[in-house]
């Protein structure tokens, strides 16, 4: 049959471009285009005519006299083409004249630029609540600040390419790389820093809710708003010294200048800790504080999704995120240290090919991380992701808080007491991380697996065998501590209104306790020497009453400044010392002055958590111990055990109870007398037997290890720290024959 004449239709509508597929996230559709060669066709024909990728974006296309790409395409690597319509503009579909369809709402666009935040204020500093102005044009604009940085990126994140991955470093010495060290191939972008390091670029839109980071951020300001810059002004003022993390002066001009690509974790998670300062501005005190469980649910899922397009910033959230005072999260510290190896902040990044201050900047992430590590390791018991092995990162010094070179040629003025709060906290800093590194060699030689395994082996020689293995890791900690500068001691004269200090030297007998307490554990009545077991306990009595002093001397300008995150299990763990030592006592009467000193110690923490609200854990924690410590045996008295093994040595015998001891003495309270297996022991404030409880300053603490006094136990040495000088609280400690009181050696901490 002859077929019918053709019926004339509409042409066909043009297809629409297609956007990568979800899945293939390190996929890259073109190939960037170099900004000096390119086919004519992208010229343009008419100047006021946004390229197809501008108009997506609804951003102004500037073209440089003589270029060829557009500023923002030459920046994010794409080809500048003008061959696309411009789109129709949608009308409102009305239902029933209330609201928008949600069938014809606009969808946002992956390729879109988010929104700029509003911003309360030209500067940070603490105002009134006042309507925020209208939306800064200044977050579309070009930051190259960040363009040249390898980990800051605003579009793109780096991964790091080790030896032994499919990216051979021979096949990439083969690439030709330009100006920038830059190599461009099917996958992603090359970005060589040196020699031996090399990094693939991939685009943050490929990956989950890239689009959604404008929102959120918008969401996580509107929480705190108008108080935005007033938080980050206490943020700056209270956390940033003493835990160095940003680069403060890139990121407030960023702020004042309208930029609002920051992370939004990391912004959460500032806001967050600048809360627990909300009433020390008087400001900000007339005013309802803000919801800050709705920003850690925020910060919680938005760090997540930052996590699949890694970059420092994703550390740093992480980072403040764990410095909250209720935040014990192993999980998440194993997931940064993941984060920081794909980055590479544990290799030596010196002599990069990035802008000075980013080196310094990455110094201080990765040596924070490694802090979050290694103390975490101890809280939780657990083994440490970080190995020394595979730790490049060089020590930290001055040029690494350096605030200059990041593009903006107006510093910052400060004040005299904030100069003088930025040094104490970069000497803060730095001995922080020294003795985290002492600490990772305590964990590291008596409470991995295969050190324990060691005691077992040993059988009775396993206290021989620690202290030997202990004696060059105290020497290292007395030295440490002997040299300690003078402006971050306790007793140094400042005109701060918060003192930080208190982390450090808390961290200190946090250190001091974990080693002892592996060397009382060891300790075994029946096979160890008597006079190697006086020794050992009068040193660990020692280290317990020089820690408790520590504790009753801590004033307000230390409890309410900023505590670094391991500190209420460190204020735990003296607590758990305590009751290891009463749990292992021979004597009822020793077993008793450690009830009393418990006791104490928890009547100090209780007061103390009026102004440090973390401090109510170690409080629990000391309750929590009352239970076990009820199924402790009873105990012979020392009349008992003279009488039955016959007269000890004399340093035995002054291990007894003075004659008169001061408010109770030994006795926990006037009663000095044993607890039967079910008599419940009460260490809270109030308890019978006894008068009220009270604080004994000492008049000297112990802050060291007294290695001269018994020399002549060889491995022994060092862990004799000496008999003591009367103690607060009734703690008169023995004197031994060769050494003389060492409770003097650290009075100037």
């Amino acid at each position: 049959m002859p077929r019918p004449t053709p019926v004339p239709i509409a042409a066909a509508r043009p297809r629409k471009q297609q956007r990568p597929s979800p899945g293939k996230e390190n996929l890259v559709s073109v190939k960037p285009t170099s900004s000096t060669l390119g086919p004519v066709a992208n010229i343009r024909t008419r100047r006021e005519r946004p390229c197809d990728a501008c108009r997506r974006r609804k951003s102004r296309c500037v073209i440089h006299e003589g270029a060829v790409l557009c500023v923002l395409c030459d920046f994010h690597k794409q080809e500048c083409t003008f061959v696309q319509s411009p789109l129709p503009r949608k009308r409102k579909v009305l239902d029933d004249g209330k609201k928008d369809s949600p069938n014809n709402q606009k969808k946002r666009s992956v390729d879109a630029e988010p929104p700029p935040l509003a911003l309360p204020t030209p500067t940070i500093t603490a105002t009134a609540p006042s309507p925020p102005p209208p939306q800064s044009l200044l977050a579309t604009q070009h930051i190259p600040q960040l363009g040249e940085t390898l980990g800051l990126q605003r579009r793109q994140h780096s991964r790091y390419i080790g030896l032994s991955s499919p990216f051979d470093s021979l096949l990439i010495a083969l690439s030709h790389f330009d100006t920038r060290n830059e190599s461009t191939f099917d996958l992603g972008t090359l970005r060589r820093v040196n020699e031996n390091e090399c990094f693939i670029m991939l685009p943050d839109e490929n990956t989950q809710d890239y689009a959604d980071d404008g929102d959120t951020l918008h969401h996580v300001e509107s929480i705190v708003q108008p108080h935005g810059p007033a938080l980050l002004d206490l943020y700056f003022r209270t956390v940033h010294p003493n835990f160095p993390i940003i680069q403060k002066h890139l990121f407030i001009q960023r702020y004042r200048n309208g930029d609002r690509s920051f992370s939004p974790p990391l912004i959460a998670g500032m806001y967050i800790l600048a809360l627990n300062w909300w009433t020390f501005d008087p400001k900000l005190a007339a005013y309802q504080k803000p919801d800050a469980s709705r920003l850690e649910a925020i910060a919680t899922k938005s760090l997540s999704l930052a996590m699949e397009r890694p970059k420092l910033s994703t550390v740093q959230a992480g980072l403040l995120l764990l410095q909250r005072p209720e935040a014990d999260s192993w999980s998440l510290t194993t997931q940064l240290v993941a984060i920081g190896q794909e980055l590479g902040l544990h290799l030596d990044c010196s002599s990069w090919s990035i802008p000075p201050w980013e080196r310094g900047l990455r110094k201080r992430i990765a040596w924070a991380l490694y802090m979050q590590d290694k103390w975490s390791s101890l809280i939780h018991g657990r083994p440490s992701h970080i190995f020394s092995a595979n730790w490049a990162v060089q020590p930290i010094n001055d040029d690494d808080f350096r605030e200059d070179g990041d593009g903006y040629d107006h510093p910052l003025q400060e004040t005299a007491e904030e100069r003088e709060e930025n040094e104490r906290g970069r000497v803060l800093f730095g001995q922080m991380i020294s003795l985290t590194a002492i600490m990772a060699e305590v964990m590291d030689t008596f409470y991995t697996q295969v050190a324990i395994q060691d005691f077992q082996n040993a059988g009775t020689k396993s206290t021989n065998l620690i202290l030997e293995r202990a004696k060059p890791v105290q020497l290292k900690l007395k030295l440490w501590h002997e040299e300690l500068p003078k402006e971050i001691r306790m007793q140094a004269a400042t005109s701060s209104r918060l003192l930080s200090t208190g982390y450090l030297h808390l961290a200190y007998f946090a250190t001091e306790i974990t080693l002892h307490r592996r060397i009382v554990q060891s300790l075994d009545p029946k096979a160890t020497d008597p006079y190697l077991l006086f020794v050992c306990r009068n040193a660990a009595k020692t280290r317990l009453i020089s820690a408790m002093d520590f504790v009753n001397r801590l004033k307000p300008s230390h409890l309410r400044a900023f505590w670094y995150f391991a500190s209420k299990i460190n204020f735990t763990l003296i607590g758990t010392f305590g009751s290891l030592l009463w749990a292992t006592a021979p004597a009822q009467e020793e077993a008793d002055f450690y009830k009393t000193r418990l006791r104490e110690y928890r009547w100090t923490l209780s007061v103390s958590s009026k102004r440090a609200e973390f401090l109510e854990y170690a409080v629990q924690m000391l309750d929590a111990s009352r239970a076990m410590l009820n199924n402790l045996a009873e105990k012979p008295s020392l009349a008992g055990l003279v009488s039955s093994a016959g007269v000890p040595p004399r340093e035995a015998r002054s291990m007894g109870p003075p004659q008169q001891p001061p408010s109770g003495g030994y006795g926990g309270g006037g009663g000095g007398g044993r607890n039967s297996p079910n008599e419940d022991v009460d260490m809270g404030e109030g308890s019978s037997g006894g008068g009220g409880l009270t604080r004994y300053p000492s008049a000297g603490s112990f802050h060291g290890f007294g290695l001269d006094n018994y020399q002549q136990f060889g491995s022994v040495g060092g862990m004799g720290g000496g008999g003591g000088s009367e103690q607060g609280g009734g703690g008169s400690g023995p004197q031994t024959a060769e050494g003389s009181v060492v409770g003097d050696e650290g009075r100037n901490m």
